[in-house]
């Protein structure tokens, strides 16, 4: 069944995939910018586990396989992150997608945060349509959630979180050794704004992990902490 999702010319997002009906933008990105021909195969998915093999006719969706379900995953891991500046964060958003984070949260102003949004919920609308196309590029049958503005305090009170510090411990590296078994995983990880938290933004409770011994820019400190999560969740899922 998989092979089905893989190999698919394209993979859609739609409401209903008892009867799955295209958007206008859907339907032209497959008939002007994809080009497909009749018979193609595109794959279907309601983005809540959902999905099924359908294939291209007259410009529509044709279904040709039966509807199949995909558990939720049994442990949601995520990377919250502070806002930076021009097109990045939808390149974040993006790659973060792709590598399998089930949770994508964008972070309110910090002490060091250059980046203030004026409107919100308007950026927040085009994060959450740069994940879905990429969801779909990926061929992702379980959208991820796209939230924000969340408050640091709120950040890090979510289950299992961590702050990315490159003084924090270096759990990642321990990851099939003897010692891992001794560390508690993160599955979300926060990262701050290019000047970083404060040491008071942090409190001492709070575990800190380290993502390596170099110095990242945050948008890359945000991809290196999800490919790690994934990492790690999927020894987990393997062990």
């Amino acid at each position: 069944m998989i092979d089905a999702l893989r190999n698919s010319v394209a993979h859609v997002f739609v409401d209903h995939l008892d009867s799955p009906s295209l958007t206008d933008t859907d339907q032209h990105h497959l008939s002007r910018v994809l080009r497909l021909r009749d018979g193609e195969s595109v794959t279907a998915s309601d983005g809540r586990g959902g999905w099924r093999a359908c294939e291209w006719a007259d410009g529509q969706l044709r279904v040709v396989g039966d509807i199949v379900r995909v558990p939720a995953p049994t442990q949601r891991i995520g990377v919250a992150f502070a806002p930076v500046k021009g097109d990045r964060n939808d390149w974040s958003v993006q790659k973060l997608t792709e590598i399998g984070m089930d949770d994508i949260v964008l972070l309110a102003p910090t002490r060091h945060s250059v980046v203030r949004w004026s409107d919100a919920d308007k950026q927040l609308r085009k994060l959450s349509v740069v994940a879905r196309e990429a969801a779909m590029q990926s061929r992702r049958v379980w959208l991820p959630a796209v939230s924000g503005l969340v408050s640091l305090a709120d950040a890090l009170v979510m289950p299992g979180a961590a702050v990315a510090d490159p003084s924090g411990t270096a759990w990642f590296a321990s990851m099939g050794t003897e010692h891992s078994a001794t560390l508690t995983a993160p599955t979300v990880v926060i990262v701050g704004p290019e000047g970083g938290f404060d040491i008071d933004e942090i409190p001492a409770s709070v575990p800190r992990v380290s993502l390596g011994d170099t110095i990242l820019r945050a948008e890359t400190a945000t991809l290196v902490a999800a490919t790690l999560l994934a990492s790690a969740s999927r020894a987990k899922g393997a062990s």
